[in-house]
């Protein structure tokens, strides 16, 4: 599936899973996707399984968001205690996001559902809420602590069954765009196929002798090995060392939880000649996060100028991280976008795209963890490997399993839906590039159908909601469908639904058109 079936698909208010393999643009559509439902309006609740990962979408953690926190099970007597707070919070999000969805166990994804439905007061899987889930099974998967109940990945979940989730597997590699042979041997990972030759290639990279590129970030298993090369690399340089203290405001608990995921450092030491790493994307586009580079001096004001490895030369400005919950902005810290390059985790480097690694597996402990590592850079000339061990080149079977099911639904979902793509491409191109805020809602035909709703409510002595959410409306007056196929593909419209109500609502749209 392309980023624009996902996106359009994502835009008529589906249920989505979007996943794809490390580099093909997943984060993109759901930034893109954040954005433009924020821009008509929408109330976009963005978490992560991670606090690292949802400090890439300024976000916090789903565990944060729902309440559940760190519990293995919740019941309705719990849910009931949730700050109030919290539950409003809960009620006024329309679109609920949760990003690394493969480090969350099944149960705990059964728990936001139950959650979300109690509190919101609907039957509806989630209470209603869109769910926008993303991330890839081949990637860190659930951890399992001893004394913890132990879970799968999420499409285990009775959830996953009830919600009905739309699959969107990108299939278009961005990463490794210009190294197919390099494409291959990652795929051949994901297979659990790798051929000799592949294998040979990547061993090779231990051999290599002339380094052609300016510097390489090291990516190792521990956070101990990591601390050591750094501040060892630093205090060999010559010259002033230059400090940069983080700022920070917000409630106590909330920067403590925010600094606990930003990979700015509290106290940044620099000095001539360090290797750093952006940790951020910048506004104007001249860096992203993980972009590589040599701090050569420092300005006027004692920020550090940086030749990056493309050459750019770039002056590092003080930036910001916000912990937002649901709307609201809990917390703010402020720092350069930087942090030693010399080394840095596997772990930590997820989501990234590093100019050009030096990769030692010879500790990898848990399946998938070479993979994460190997797919960071664009091509294997960018790439030194130091070291492989057993578990290094090892993905989860039940991973693939998933992975061949995942494929076919998400082709399965490219023909069903294919009139909801068409239209939305149409729409795409009637805006051109000026405007892509998505689609927009006919206003005169959304009040319409509140009217036409109400009173059908009266006449079946029910609530309004039992007839259709706001949501459905919404989709209605966006989509404009003209017969009851298109109607039925959009979400919330059930078949029941479709039987009992779809001609009325198709005369009503074909009224607003006359």
């Amino acid at each position: 599936m392309t980023q624009s079936e996902a996106l359009a698909l994502l835009e008529a208010g589906h249920n989505v899973l979007l996943t794809g393999a490390a580099g093909t643009g997943k984060t993109y559509v759901l930034q893109e996707f954040v954005r433009r439902s924020r821009k008509r309006g929408k109330h976009v609740a963005v978490t992560a399984t991670t606090g690292l990962a949802a400090t890439h979408l300024n976000g916090t953690t789903i565990h944060a968001w729902s309440g559940m926190g760190v519990r293995d099970n919740i019941d309705v007597h719990d849910i009931k205690k949730l700050s109030k707070q919290r539950q409003d919070l809960i009620k006024k999000a329309d679109v609920l996001v949760i990003d690394e969805i493969s480090m969350l166990h099944d149960f705990r994804f059964d728990m936001v559902e139950l959650i979300t439905r109690i509190v919101r007061e609907d039957a509806a899987p989630f209470g209603g809420l869109q769910v926008v889930i993303c991330g890839d099974f081949f990637q860190l998967p659930p951890v399992n602590r001893a004394g913890s109940q132990a879970g799968g990945f999420v499409v285990s979940s009775d959830t996953w069954q009830q919600a009905e989730f739309t699959v969107c597997y990108l299939e278009v590699q961005y990463r490794q765009a210009e190294d197919q042979d390099y494409t291959d041997i990652l795929n051949g990972i994901r297979a659990g196929q790798l051929t000799r030759s592949q294998l040979d290639a990547l061993q090779a990279r231990g051999n290599v002798t002339q380094d052609p590129w300016a510097s390489h970030t090291r990516l190792l298993t521990t956070n101990v090995d990591v601390d050591m090369i750094n501040a060892e690399h630093l205090a060999k340089l010559p010259g002033d060392l230059h400090q940069f203290k983080m700022t920070t405001s917000g409630g106590k608990q909330y920067i403590e939880q925010l600094l606990r995921s930003v990979l700015a450092p509290p106290l940044l030491e620099l000095k001539k000649g360090a290797q750093v790493m952006c940790i951020k994307n910048s506004p104007d586009r001249r860096y992203v996060n993980g972009s590589i580079g040599v701090v050569q001096k420092f300005d006027g004001d004692g920020y550090p100028v940086v030749e990056l490895v493309n050459g750019r030369t770039v002056t590092i400005m003080p930036d910001k991280w916000e912990l937002m919950d649901g709307d609201k902005i809990r917390a703010t810290v402020q720092q350069l976008p930087l942090r030693l390059a010399w080394a840095i985790t596997v772990h930590k480097s997820q989501g990234m795209t590093l100019d050009a690694a030096r990769v030692d597996l010879s500790k990898a402990f848990v399946e998938g963890m070479g993979y994460v590592a190997l797919s960071r850079v664009r091509g294997l000339k960018h790439l030194i490997l130091d070291g492989l061990n057993g578990m290094a080149l090892r993905v989860s079977p039940v991973a693939r399993h998933i992975d061949t099911m995942l494929r076919e639904r998400s082709a399965q979902a490219v023909k069903q839906y294919a009139d909801i793509i068409a239209a939305w491409d149409k729409a795409e191109l009637a805006r051109g590039e000026a405007d892509i805020a998505g689609p927009e809602v006919d206003i005169v035909l959304y009040e319409r159908l509140k009217q036409w709703r109400l009173e059908r409510a009266q006449t079946d002595g029910v609530a309004p909601y039992i007839i259709a959410h706001n949501t459905l409306l919404e989709l209605i007056a966006i989509a404009r469908p003209t017969d009851l196929k298109s109607l039925g593909h959009l979400r919330g419209m059930g078949t029941k639904k479709l039987e009992t109500y779809g001609k009325d609502i198709l005369a009503i749209v074909a009224e607003g058109k006359e």
